[in-house]
């Protein structure tokens, strides 16, 4: 019976929306676009997500990065400024900690203000402006998991003679170039050649679209680019460890190395920063906490415009079917099925509203996943059943007062009504 009578509401909603398709589709308007909001930027939150997990996954569960200022989610204060900075023989005396399998340290040469490429690799009449030039050791293939497509790595030998050899990213050589072998090609960076012994693969990014500045580095025995530019002496540090397990045992064993190294007194802090890979999802968890917080926000206006929408069409549908209330009470309805038949029918409008939103979001979704831009969206399950239960929810919420009204009205005024 009870079934009945739902699906009956069920058809008087619908039969409803479709007698009066202007006002039904301006009165769900606000949900459909509350739905859509949030399946659209909850869609691009997901595949950022995923994005940044994947990126985050490929440096390494196993890896610290050492640098005397902390570089994530603060700003550093003047006595952090004027901290000594880290030395290639730290670097050294990293690697021989019993835990810690390879230890690299890098210096690069970028724009101070947007850290980016400022510097052009010629070859052939051809040019690629705005390369990265770093500075490493020998172990920064063992610490970063690079990969050659082509040639090999510098070795500790022509770091210590100071070797006019690079490895190049994979934008570099294929714009340089393209389809030929780049191994042995000398290329002009600045004031000298330097021949060409490596290609770095593609590398992963966490955000997708347009390319990647990392596929645009060239790599450098440390003694070379200390040749090349002495004035940049910010050593950023990075050493890998054997396995997961060790890691609040190898944290320790670091700060205690470099606090004896660097004569940090018992009582005084850490003149440096120890961080992981966990640090960066820390900080993309704060930023898309804050991105959801504004989700829910836009969202909500479009869901209580809805809801306030929808309230206001079913008093009109009260007021227009109050005879028909009256006759229904006549022939033995009682209160709660007239409250049932209306709230269902509230319920039932949202609900449409919600799938149309739920339709509407999918598609932007797919369209944002094609852009140029190639935002990484991707629909996420838990978000579309959110967005269509609050969206029935409010139906709920609002459908209440108008079907109390309907279910209250005095019978033998109602069917007096013209």
């Amino acid at each position: 019976m009870a079934q009945g009578q739902t699906r009956e509401s069920v058809k008087m909603a619908l039969d409803t929306l479709r007698a009066n398709k202007l006002r039904s589709g301006l009165t769900i308007l606000g949900i459909v676009i509350g739905v859509t909001t949030v399946i659209t930027i909850s869609s691009v939150i997901n595949g950022l997500n995923n994005r940044v997990s994947d990126w985050v996954s490929s440096l390494g569960s196993n890896v610290f990065w050492v640098f005397h200022l902390p570089v994530i989610g603060v700003r550093p204060t003047t006595e952090q400024l004027t901290r000594k900075k880290l030395t290639p023989e730290d670097v050294y005396a990293l690697r021989t900690l019993p835990h810690v399998v390879a230890a690299d340290g890098g210096y690069q040469h970028v724009k101070p203000m947007f850290r980016v490429g400022d510097v052009a690799v010629k070859y052939n009449g051809k040019k690629v402006a705005g390369s990265i030039l770093q500075g490493s050791t020998a172990e920064v293939a063992d610490v970063t998991d690079l990969t050659l497509s082509q040639g090999r790595l510098f070795t500790d030998e022509e770091d210590h003679r100071a070797a006019h050899v690079c490895v190049i990213g994979h934008d570099t050589a294929e714009e340089l170039f393209g389809q030929e072998p780049a191994i042995g090609k000398e290329v002009n960076i600045e004031t000298g050649e330097y021949v060409v012994i490596g290609v770095l693969d593609k590398r992963k990014q966490p955000f997708g679209g347009g390319k990647n500045p990392n596929d645009n580095m060239i790599y450098f025995p440390m003694g070379t680019f200390h040749n090349l530019h002495p004035e940049d002496k910010d050593l950023w540090v990075s050493v890998k460890y054997d396995d997961p397990k060790n890691k609040a045992l190898v944290e320790e064993e670091i700060r205690e190395l470099l606090r004896v190294r660097r004569r940090v007194k018992v009582q005084a802090e850490d003149n440096f920063e120890i961080f992981g890979p966990d640090s960066l999802s820390k900080l993309w968890g704060q930023l898309t906490g804050g991105l959801v917080a504004f989700m829910i926000a836009v969202s909500s206006v479009g869901l209580m415009v809805g809801g306030v929408g929808v309230m206001n069409i079913m008093l009109v549908s009260v007021t227009e079917r109050t005879r028909e209330i009256g006759i229904r009470k006549a022939i033995g309805a009682t209160k709660r099925t007239i409250l049932t038949q209306f709230t269902t029918e509230a319920v039932t409008l949202c609900a449409v509203g919600g799938l149309v939103g739920v339709a509407v979001g999918a598609i932007l979704t797919w369209i944002v996943y094609f852009l140029p831009i190639g935002l990484p969206a991707t629909l996420s399950p838990l978000w579309v059943g959110i967005g269509f239960g609050v969206s029935c929810a409010i139906g709920l919420l609002f459908g209440i007062y108008p079907a109390w009204k309907a279910a209250n009205l005095d019978p033998i005024e109602a069917l007096r009504y013209e």
